[in-house]
């Protein structure tokens, strides 16, 4: 079966429940933890997505995990964020991370670079990888966000990550669902 289509933005696809839904309903607790752990690497989240099953649709699965995401310490955070690759170097075989920086494939060498340095920089000022929603979005797009985005003090560049992990969960669970 093919992938289905990304969504670019905030927007979610209407999608009936389904047999991946189903799936994730049914799923017995380490199943279910494995599923979700395929979404987002922050235990907590997890756990409270998990926890509220069974799902009668799809929006009610995306608000719980809007809610778990709010719900996220300091330290969930980070553990979400440890759990992905940094923008312009998806992980070698991690199917997820290279479908999501599809963007970057390709792009010329000198701006692969740039975008090398720019995170560098960004890691070193706030303590954990740039987090871009990057589905959709290419090489040059990122990297003016990135630039952009050294400016924020640290409290805000986190709740700006928070935000991008949204997303981020947010297409992952289609995925999920939709599979």
């Amino acid at each position: 079966m093919a992938d289905p289509p990304e969504t670019p933005s905030d927007q979610h696809l209407p999608v009936p429940a389904g047999a991946g839904l189903g799936r994730l309903n049914a799923a017995g607790p380490g199943d279910a933890l494995k599923l979700l752990g395929e979404v987002c690497a922050s235990r907590a989240w997890i756990d409270t997505v998990a926890a509220r099953r069974p799902y009668r649709d799809t929006d009610e699965l995306f608000a719980a995990s809007d809610l778990a995401m709010a719900g996220l310490t300091t330290a969930d955070l980070d553990e979400a964020m440890a759990g992905h690759a940094v923008i312009g170097k998806p992980r070698a075989g991690d199917a997820t991370s290279e479908r999501e920086q599809a963007g970057v494939r390709g792009a010329d060498g000198d701006l692969l670079a740039e975008l090398a340095d720019a995170n560098r920089e960004y890691f070193d000022r706030f303590g954990h990888v740039f987090l871009i929603c990057a589905t959709g979005k290419g090489a040059a797009e990122m990297l003016a966000a990135l630039r952009g985005r050294l400016g924020n003090d640290a409290a805000a560049e986190r709740e700006i990550a928070r935000e991008e992990l949204r997303k981020i969960n947010r297409i992952r669970l289609e995925k999920l669902v939709l599979a």
